[in-house]
């Protein structure tokens, strides 16, 4: 597994249009959304089910789950619309709504999937949160959680099944991206951290800062130095 804490978060209270955990906003609720080999390409299995905060049916045809074709790869992506601090993701895969483990045929098409938090819609530019080399049929769980203390504009959910690559006999011939919500906790602003999303970056002039400690990830424009003290130098042709 990823040397990245996995952590439970148990509860999950709506407020307004948010919707919290640990005092962390779902920045991703009802934002633009994008899979990869759309099924039949219409509403009711369209990407943004997985964004649109309701997970009460996780059948295929349910109409509140994302819903793709069996292919050699998925993907699946969430554009938050700016770069956001974010703390942890939560998945909700398709279930069915039948008992989860070896005797559901669903766990199989989602054991080695991988979760990137990037700037651009291209996964291999930005941060590979978690990558699943260890679960199991048995082992992977229907709600997944993943701690990811980066900041990014778009979380890409992917899987692979590539032709000339030997995988675990659990794992399916055909990958999809089925998934009935998927979560993004962070902040909803930048330029802010703690747990209540509420502190103001240290540094005034820091633009994006890690979400627990608070230390500087990037300055804002115009400035830059260790904790962003340092305008731009400027230099004037005489």
């Amino acid at each position: 597994m990823s040397g990245l804490v996995t952590k439970m978060y148990a509860v999950f209270v709506g407020v307004g249009v948010f919707a919290f955990a640990n005092g962390y906003v779902n920045v991703a609720l009802n934002k633009p959304a994008y899979q990869q080999n759309a099924y039949r390409g219409n509403d009711p299995y369209d990407a943004s089910n997985a964004v649109d905060g309701r997970k009460s049916d996780l059948r295929w045809d349910g109409g509140q789950c994302a819903v793709s074709w069996g292919e050699q790869t998925a993907t699946w992506w969430v554009n938050l619309t700016y770069i956001h601090s974010i703390h942890h993701i939560t998945i909700y895969f398709r279930t069915d709504n039948k008992p989860w483990g070896p005797s559901n045929s669903n766990t199989m098409v989602f054991i080695g999937f991988s979760v990137y938090v990037s700037n651009t819609t291209n996964r291999l530019q930005g941060t590979l949160c978690y990558k699943d080399d260890n679960f199991t049929l048995a082992t992977i769980p229907a709600v997944f959680n993943t701690t990811c203390p980066v900041h990014g504009q778009y979380v890409i959910y992917y899987n692979e099944r590539l032709p000339g690559v030997t995988y675990p006999d659990d794992y399916s011939e055909v990958v999809v991206s089925d998934l009935c919500e998927l979560e993004v906790y962070g902040c909803p602003a930048t330029g802010c951290y703690g747990s209540n999303s509420a502190l103001p970056c240290p540094d005034v002039n820091c633009q994006y800062c890690h979400i627990e400690t608070g230390t500087c990830y990037g300055c804002k424009p115009g400035y830059q130095g260790y904790r962003c003290e340092l305008g731009k130098t400027v230099y004037v042709q005489l």
